[in-house]
């Protein structure tokens, strides 16, 4: 079995490191990244890190939730929140292609969020970013498809991470009777998707999935 590389971006947070297990030691090569391994707005280091390291699969799961009014947000938080959800992704995505190209097979994933769909109040800049990484999937689907690229979107729904464990119960429960079936997805079930989605669904590209049961 022809090893395979996977780079997923957020890799040592709550989500991404289920990923890492579910992928590891399965004819993979994991390679977890974590803000402190790599700088990834810069884009001298991320195309320098890219071309030393294969990558037949890019998750993209770095994040970060800053809810506030938007009148009250700053130009900064703002951009803070826009550049780890969007621009972070960008830079990897094209840092990632010339390895694809050259292989003629890839596969990228963003994690992307409900919010896209249907901000809570403050989000506008994790929304907009979000958003933005579903027009970036479409294009880019239909540029590289051709050559053998793969790229989707995910929305895995409310989880129980780190990054959601300052979120009120008041607020969890109203986000569950949202959901027709009353329950949030787990990020163990996530994972498992995600591997269904690279490994089996082989002929699928420019798709958006949601896993919860929100309408």
């Amino acid at each position: 079995m022809e090893l395979r590389h996977l780079i997923i971006t957020g890799g040592t947070g709550s989500l991404g490191s289920v990923i890492v297990q579910e992928f590891l030691g399965r004819g993979w090569k994991v390679n977890a990244l974590s803000s402190l391994d790599l700088n990834l707005l810069n884009e001298k280091e991320v195309f320098d890190f890219f071309e030393r390291n294969p990558c037949d699969l890019l998750i993209c799961a770095a994040g970060m939730i800053r809810d506030i009014p938007l009148l009250q947000m700053t130009e900064n938080d703002w951009l803070d929140v826009f550049s780890i959800n969007y621009t972070a992704a960008k830079n990897c995505v094209l840092a990632a292609l010339p390895w694809m190209l050259s292989k003629k097979r890839g596969h990228v994933i963003f994690i992307s969020s409900y919010a896209a769909k249907s901000p809570f109040i403050g989000q506008s800049a994790y929304a907009t970013a979000k958003a933005s990484l579903h027009d970036f999937s479409h294009d880019l689907s239909v540029r590289y498809g051709s050559l053998g690229l793969r790229f989707n979107v995910l929305l895995p729904g409310f989880l129980e991470t780190n990054m959601t464990k300052f979120v009120s119960e008041k607020r969890k429960c109203k986000i569950r009777e949202d959901h027709a079936l009353k329950e949030f997805n787990t990020i163990e079930i996530t994972a498992k998707f995600i591997k269904f989605l690279d490994e089996t669904l082989i002929h699928t590209s420019g798709q958006i999935f949601q896993l919860d049961s929100r309408i």
